[in-house]
C-alpha cells in the first residue's frame, strides 16, 4: 500500500501515521505525526506524543511539514519519521524528546486491510497497516528519562479521510518470544450517502500466518463495547477483553479540524482469545496493548 495519499488534496482532509515502540522492560512510546486541511483550505501539521502516563499535542504551520513518498518520510519541524526509523529533536516548554531509532524489516500485510472498501470514494475514514511488527534499535530521552528500545519491537499504521467515525473501537498489540504474534482490530460505524452500517477489519499474525477477519469476508460483530468485542467469521472466533486501562486525552479530526477529544490507553491490559472451531489457537494477555473506544457508553467496571 502507499504510505502517503495526500498529494494535491483539498479540504476537508486529514492523514496521520501511528508509530508505536515498546521494549522488553515495558517502556512504551507512540508518536502520531499528521497533517490536516479544514473546509476553508487552512493547512496545518501536528504531532501527538503518547506515553504510559501522559500525552502531548504540538501544532506546526504547513511550512514546517514535508512529506515524501519514495522513500516514505514525514518531516515535522526538526523531527523526521520514515520507513528506516525516526529522528527526534523536540524542545518545548513541557516536552523534551530527543534521540534516534532504527527499524528492521517491516511485517507487511499481503493486501490492503480495507479490501474492496479502498475503492469506495468519499470514505469518511480509511485505515492502513504499514507494519504489523519490526525490530527496533536505538534510544530516546523523554523529559530526562532514558528509553532504550534496543531489542524492542515496533508497529506502524495510518488513517486518512475527513473525520474519525462517530462510534468506533480499536485495539492493537504485538508481542515477541517463542510464540510471537501481532493483532489489530477496528470496529466502526460507516456512514453512507443513504444509511450506513457497522463494519470491522482485523488482522492476526500468529505462527507465521496471517488471519484476516473483515466485514468484506463475512465477519460478524457479535458484541462490541468499551469493555471489548467478539467477532466471528466462519469457524474463526476472536474475543477481546479489556482488563485495565490508563487513558490519555488525544485530538482527532472532524472535517479536517483536530477538534475532537478521544482517549487512548497506550498500555492497556487486554486479553485476546482466538479460536478455530473448538480449538483455541492462542490466548494472550498483553500489558502494552493499545486500546481506544469512542462514542459508546462506558462500563463503570472498567478502570
Amino acid at each position: 500500500m502507499g504510505f502517503f495519499r495526500g498529494t494535491n488534496r483539498t479540504g476537508p482532509y486529514f492523514e496521520g501515521w501511528y508509530f508505536k515502540h515498546q521494549n522488553p522492560q515495558g517502556q512504551t512510546l507512540a508518536l502520531i505525526p499528521a497533517f490536516h486541511i479544514d473546509r476553508d483550505g487552512r493547512r496545518t501539521a501536528s504531532l501527538q506524543v503518547i506515553s504510559k502516563d501522559q500525552a502531548w499535542w504540538l501544532e506546526y504551520p504547513e511550512a514546517q511539514l514535508q512529506v515524501s513518498r519514495r522513500p516514505f518520510q514525514v518531516q515535522i519541524g526538526q523531527s523526521s519519521f520514515g520507513s528506516q526509523g525516526i529522528d527526534l529533536h523536540i524542545q518545548q516548554d513541557n516536552l523534551s524528546l530527543c534521540g534516534s531509532l532504527r527499524y528492521g524489516p517491516f511485517t507487511a500485510l499481503r493486501s490492503d486491510i480495507m479490501g474492496p472498501f479502498r475503492f469506495f470514494a468519499g470514505m469518511q475514514c480509511a485505515h492502513g497497516v504499514i507494519s504489523m511488527g519490526h525490530s527496533l534499535s536505538g534510544a530516546l530521552e523523554l523529559n530526562g528519562e532514558h528509553l532504550d528500545f534496543s531489542d524492542g519491537i515496533g508497529y506502524i499504521e495510518t488513517d486518512r479521510g475527513r473525520s474519525f467515525p462517530d462510534k468506533y473501537l480499536w485495539t492493537q498489540c504485538v508481542w515477541d518470544g517463542p510464540e510471537r504474534g501481532s493483532l489489530m482490530l477496528a470496529i466502526a460505524t460507516i456512514p453512507l450517502p443513504v444509511g450506513g452500517f457497522t463494519g470491522c477489519i482485523c488482522s492476526v499474525f500468529y505462527g507465521g500466518k496471517e488471519y484476516r477477519l473483515a466485514t468484506y469476508r463475512g465477519a460478524r460483530i457479535a458484541k462490541w463495547s468499551p469493555s471489548g468485542a467478539v467477532v466471528r467469521q466462519g469457524k474463526y472466533h476472536l474475543e477481546v477483553e479489556l482488563l485495565n486501562e490508563r487513558r490519555q486525552a488525544l485530538r482527532a479530526p472532524v472535517e479536517g479540524r483536530m477538534e475532537r477529544t478521544i482517549h487512548e490507553s497506550l498500555c492497556a491490559e487486554v486479553r485476546y482469545r482466538f479460536w478455530y472451531g473448538d480449538s483455541l489457537l492462542f490466548q494472550h494477555t498483553d500489558l502494552n496493548a493499545s486500546f481506544e473506544c469512542s462514542g459508546l457508553a462506558r462500563s463503570p467496571t472498567v478502570r
